[in-house]
């Protein structure tokens, strides 16, 4: 997907590109995910689907859960959905990073080569 260190850096458009892929992919990667914490929340401990979307975007944001868990399916699930949110918030933000990184590193590489 990127170049090697040995050839030139991309150009601006080509930078663009991959930056608006990594962001598609990193919107599809956070949809998913809130999609699956509302199902989640849905089926466990039975919230109508505007408020299991509520759970699972405050969860998914590290802000908490809005309504109080009553089932140990909801506890258990609500635990998971935390700790995954937590790895799903460093893969969005690696996802998102990789393309500016990379044109930095390579940046530097190539004036210290030069």
């Amino acid at each position: 997907m990127f170049e090697h260190h040995k050839h030139p850096i991309a150009p601006v458009h080509v930078f663009a590109l991959r930056l608006v892929k990594s962001s598609l992919i990193a919107a599809v990667f956070i949809g998913l995910s809130l999609f699956m914490g509302a199902a989640g929340y849905h089926f466990t401990e039975k919230l109508p689907w505007l408020d299991a979307t509520l759970n699972a975007s405050m969860i998914l944001a590290g802000m908490g859960p809005v309504d109080a868990l009553h089932t140990s399916d909801g506890k258990l699930f609500a635990t998971c959905y935390a700790l995954y949110s937590g790895i799903a918030f460093l893969t969005t933000a690696a996802i998102l990073l990789a393309p500016i990184l990379h044109r930095f590193l390579h940046k530097f590489h190539r004036s210290v080569l030069d």
